[in-house]
C-alpha cells in the first residue's frame, strides 16, 4: 500500500497543471483499488456546487457537465460531514439523487471521501462498482490515506491553474490566485515580477518567452557539445582505473546526449517558444520522473544520473549567457530562497518589495528587509514562482500574502492602502524630535531594534532614544568566519557612539534555531528546542569571552553599554555568565583599560523564565522580553511556519497574561523590564503593554513613528481602562478587535495593520 501510495502521489505531484492531477489521480486510484468507478468532485466557491472534474468509469462528456449544489446527493453529504461515506447500494439512500448522462445506474456500492486541505473541503473523492457491497476498511482506509495526501497537491494545482503558461495559451481566462505565507517587513507593494534564479539550480529556472529561437537552440547546442567533451574527458582520465563495463557508463551518458534522445526534446520544446534553459529543465524533470517511478531500484538510481546531466548541460548555458535581468520600477523580487546578496543586485531605487518561496521571519533577508523598508513575505511555499516572471503582483507585507493577475478590485484596495500609508508616514515625519508622552502625562521611552549600521541611521532619523536590541549574531552571519576581538570591537564601537550617551543593549551571540552561522553549522531535528542561544555560547567560553571582551573595550569611553543574555531558561546559566563577564572585566582591567562592569540584563523567551523572573531580577539590572518566540513557545506555535501561522496569536489571553505577570514580578524586585518583541511595534500592542507597566518598548525603528503617535493619542487612565476590559476576554481575535476598534474611536485608525479579508 504505501509503495502504491507513494508512486501515486510521486506522479500527481509531478503533473503540469490541475487538469493532468486529477486524470492521473483517478486512473492511479482505479486500478490500484480495482475498482469500476472512480471520479472526482471539486468545489467551485463562487458557483457553490461540486463540479464532476475526472472520471474513469463514468461518462467522460459528463466531465465539467455535471454538479451538484453544496447540500446536494450523497456527494454534498460527504462534504458536509467532512468524512467518509461508505454505502451497500447508493440508490437507496434518502440523499441520492441520480445524475442523468453519467452512467452511474450501473453502479451501486459507494465510498466517499473528502478532499480537505487546512481545514476547507476542496472536493470529495469517489469510487463504486456495480456488485452490492460495502468497501472493505482496508480499501477505506486506503482512500481515507490517499485523499488526505493529495489534498496539498490538488490545493496548489488547484491555486496555480489560471497562470498562463509560457507560450500565451490559457485554458479560459486568466484569473487572480492569492498565496499565503508569513509577514517578514510591513507595507505593500504593486508591480511586476521578476524571478531570481541561483546558478546550475533546474528547479530554480523560470519560464520565458525565447526572445530568438534560433539563438536559444545555438546555446543549448554550445552547452551540450561541452558537456560531451567533458564526459570524453573524464572517461578517457579514467579508463585505466575502471573495468570495462563501469567506463560503459560513459557511453551511457553520451547517448543520452544525442540528438535522437534528451537533445532532440531540448530543441523541440524551444521551437515551441520557451527559452533554453525552461525547455532543458522540463524535458530533464520529465524524464526523472519516469526514472523515479519505475519499480526496479536499479533503474531508479538513473535518475540521478539524468539530474546530473541536466545541471551540467544548465551550468554550461548560465555561464555562457549570463543573466542581463532588466529591473523595471516597483520591482518585486521573487526567489525560492532570497539571500542578502541578491537584494544588493537590485538597484534600490528600482525595489519595491521582497517575496521568498522558502525562509523565514528571521532570515538574513527578512532582517535586512525590515532595516530597509521594504515589504517582505517569506514561506510563499505554493507559490509558483517559475511560472510567474513579468506578472503583475500584489505584495501584501502585512499579512503575508501575495496576489498573482490581480483583479482590477484588488489592485484599487491595495493602491488605497498604499496611498494612505504615504499620507500617514508623511504626517508622522513631524513626531521626530517629539516623545512619547500621553495627553495625560505618562512618558513611554521607545527605543529601537538594530543589527546593521544601517539600522542606527534610520533609528536617529525616526527619534529613537536608545537601542533596546542589537542582534550581535549579524555581523556573524555576514562573515566566512569568527569575527576577531579587534573586528567585533570596531563594529561595536560604531552602535555605542552612534547612540551616546543614551542606552545601548547589546544581546550576547543568539544562535541556533533558524540562525545559523555557515562556518559553524548546528544540525538538530528540532533546532527551536535545541542548542542555541545562551546555551551554545557557555558551551564555548572562547566564543562568549571574545565577544564581551570586545563589547567592553567599545565601551570604553562612552560607558551607554548594557549586555542581554538570550534564551536563558535557569538561575545557573545567569551566573555562570555573571562569572564570566567578570572575568573578562578583570581580565582587560589587567591589561590597562579602563573598564567598568556594564549592566547585564536576560531575555524572558521561554516559559521557564516567565516563573523566574523575580529569582533573576536579583541577579541582574534590567529584563527584557523577547515577545517573538515567548508567544511561539507559549502556544506551540512555529511562528514562520505559513500552515500554521494562523494560530500565532500575540494577543491569545495567555500570552497578555503572562507578559503582565512578567512586568509585575520585575517591579517587585524594582528591575527595569522592557520588551523587544513584535507586539510592541504594533500600536494596539503598544498601548496594552505601557498599561501593564512596562519601562520601555523596543521596536524596529520603522514602527516607532506609529508607536508614538499612538501613544500621543490616548490617555494612560483609557489605556488601563482598556487594559482591565482585556482581562475579561476569551478570544484572541475579539482583543485585537476591541484594541482596533478603539484606535478608530481615537481618531487613530490610519495606524493599525489593515486586515484584508481572505
Amino acid at each position: 500500500m504505501l509503495e502504491t501510495l507513494r508512486k501515486i502521489v510521486q506522479e500527481v505531484s509531478a503533473a503540469p497543471d490541475l487538469e493532468s492531477v486529477l486524470d492521473l489521480i483517478v486512473r492511479r486510484i482505479q486500478r490500484a483499488m480495482r475498482t469500476q468507478m472512480c471520479s472526482v468532485y471539486l468545489f467551485n466557491t463562487k458557483k457553490q456546487r461540486y463540479i464532476l472534474m475526472a472520471t474513469q468509469g463514468l461518462n467522460k462528456d459528463a466531465v465539467g457537465a455535471v454538479s451538484l449544489s453544496a447540500s446536494e446527493g450523497i456527494v454534498g453529504l460527504v462534504g458536509q460531514r467532512a468524512e467518509p461515506i461508505n454505502l451497500e447500494d447508493a440508490a437507496k439512500h434518502p440523499a441520492f439523487i441520480y445524475l442523468p448522462g453519467t452512467g452511474e445506474e450501473r453502479f451501486h456500492s459507494f465510498l466517499g471521501v473528502p478532499i480537505i486541505h487546512q481545514r476547507d473541503v476542496l472536493g470529495v473523492l469517489v469510487v463504486q462498482q456495480k456488485e452490492r457491497r460495502r468497501f472493505d476498511e482496508n480499501e477505506e482506509a486506503f482512500l481515507v490515506t490517499v485523499s488526505a495526501q493529495l489534498a496539498g497537491v490538488i490545493a496548489h494545482a488547484e491555486a496555480t491553474g489560471s497562470i498562463q503558461d509560457v507560450s500565451g495559451s490559457r485554458r479560459g481566462a486568466v484569473i487572480e490566485s492569492r498565496f499565503e505565507g508569513v509577514s517578514a517587513a510591513p507595507g505593500v507593494a504593486v508591480g511586476p515580477a521578476v524571478v531570481m534564479a541561483p546558478p546550475a539550480d533546474l528547479n530554480a529556472v523560470p519560464d520565458k518567452p525565447a526572445a530568438d529561437i534560433e539563438a536559444e537552440i545555438q546555446l543549448f547546442v554550445r552547452a551540450l557539445e561541452s558537456v560531451r567533451h567533458d564526459i570524453r574527458v573524464v572517461g578517457r582520465t579514467l579508463s585505466k582505473r575502471l573495468r570495462t563495463e563501469e567506463q560503459a557508463l560513459f557511453d551511457v551518458y553520451l547517448r543520452m546526449l544525442d540528438d535522437n534522445a534528451l537533445a532532440g526534446e531540448v530543441v523541440e520544446k524551444i521551437r515551441l517558444g520557451n527559452w533554453a534553459q525552461g525547455s532543458l529543465r522540463d524535458v530533464i524533470k520529465s524524464h526523472i520522473r519516469e526514472f523515479d517511478a519505475m519499480d526496479d531500484p536499479y533503474l531508479r538510481e538513473r535518475a540521478t544520473d539524468i539530474r546530473d546531466l541536466g545541471r551540467r548541460v544548465l551550468a554550461y548555458m548560465q555561464e555562457a549567457a549570463p543573466a542581463q535581468i532588466d529591473y523595471p520600477d516597483n520591482t518585486i523580487l521573487v526567489a525560492d530562497e532570497l539571500t542578502p546578496a541578491m537584494l544588493g543586485e537590485v538597484p534600490t531605487e528600482k525595489l519595491a518589495g521582497l517575496v521568498s518561496v522558502h525562509g523565514s521571519g528571521n532570515s538574513h533577508a527578512a532582517i535586512l528587509a525590515r532595516s530597509l523598508g521594504i515589504p517582505t513575505a517569506m514561506g510563499v511555499l505554493d507559490l509558483p514562482y517559475t511560472q510567474i516572471e513579468a506578472r503583475t503582483l500584489i505584495l501584501d507585507g502585512y499579512n503575508g500574502r501575495v496576489y498573482v493577475n490581480p483583479s482590477d478590485e484588488i489592485l484599487q484596495v491595495y493602491r488605497d492602502i498604499m496611498r494612505e500609508d504615504r499620507e500617514v508616514a508623511a504626517g508622522l515625519e513631524q513626531l521626530r524630535d517629539k516623545c512619547a508622552e500621553t495627553s495625560d502625562g505618562y512618558r513611554m521611552p521607545l527605543w529601537a531594534n538594530t543589527g546593521l549600521d544601517i539600522d542606527v541611521t534610520r533609528a536617529l532619523d525616526r527619534g529613537a532614544e536608545g537601542i533596546g536590541l542589537y542582534r550581535t549574531e549579524i555581523p556573524f552571519m555576514i562573515r566566512d568566519f569568527f569575527p576577531s576581538e579587534q573586528e567585533q570591537m570596531q563594529t561595536y564601537r560604531s552602535q555605542l557612539a552612534a547612540f551616546a550617551p543614551s542606552p545601548v543593549t547589546m544581546r550576547t551571540l543568539d544562535i541556533g534555531g533558524d540562525k545559523a552561522l555557515p562556518y559553524f553549522p548546528i544540525k538538530e531535528e528540532n533546532p527551536f528546542l535545541g542548542w542555541r542561544g545562551i546555551r551554545v555560547t557557555l558551551d564555548h567560553p572562547e566564543i562568549f569571552l571574545v565577544q564581551v571582551r570586545a563589547m567592553l573595550r567599545a565601551n570604553e569611553g562612552l560607558g551607554n553599554l548594557r549586555i542581554m543574555l538570550p534564551m536563558v531558561t535557569s538561575v545557573h546559566e545567569v551566573d555562570e555568565a555573571n562569572r564570566m563577564i567578570d572575568r573578562a572585566v578583570n581580565e582587560l582591567r589587567e591589561e590597562g583599560h579602563v573598564t567598568e562592569r556594564p549592566p547585564v540584563g536576560v531575555m524572558v523567551e521561554v516559559p521557564a523564565a516567565v516563573y523566574q523572573v523575580r529569582r533573576f531580577a536579583r541577579r541582574v539590572e534590567f529584563i527584557s522580553v523577547g515577545s517573538n518566540d515567548l508567544t511561539q513557545y507559549l502556544l506551540a506555535v512555529d511562528r514562520n511556519n505559513p500552515r500554521v501561522a494562523g494560530l500565532y496569536a500575540p494577543y491569545h489571553p495567555s500570552v497578555l497574561r503572562a507578559l503582565e505577570y512578567i512586568a509585575e514580578e520585575a517591579h517587585k524586585e524594582n528591575v527595569q523590564v522592557s520588551i523587544c518583541g513584535e507586539m510592541a511595534s504594533d500600536p494596539c500592542g503598544a498601548i496594552l503593554l505601557m498599561a501593564m507597566g512596562y519601562d520601555v518598548l523596543s521596536m524596529n525603528s520603522t514602527n516607532i513613528p506609529r508607536v508614538k503617535s499612538a501613544i500621543r493619542g490616548i490617555t494612560h487612565v483609557r489605556a488601563r481602562g482598556l487594559l482591565s476590559q482585556v482581562r475579561g476576554m476569551d478570544d484572541a481575535e475579539e482583543i485585537h478587535m476591541l484594541l482596533r476598534t478603539t484606535l478608530q474611536e481615537l481618531g487613530l485608525g490610519q495606524l493599525s495593520r489593515p486586515t484584508i479579508p481572505r
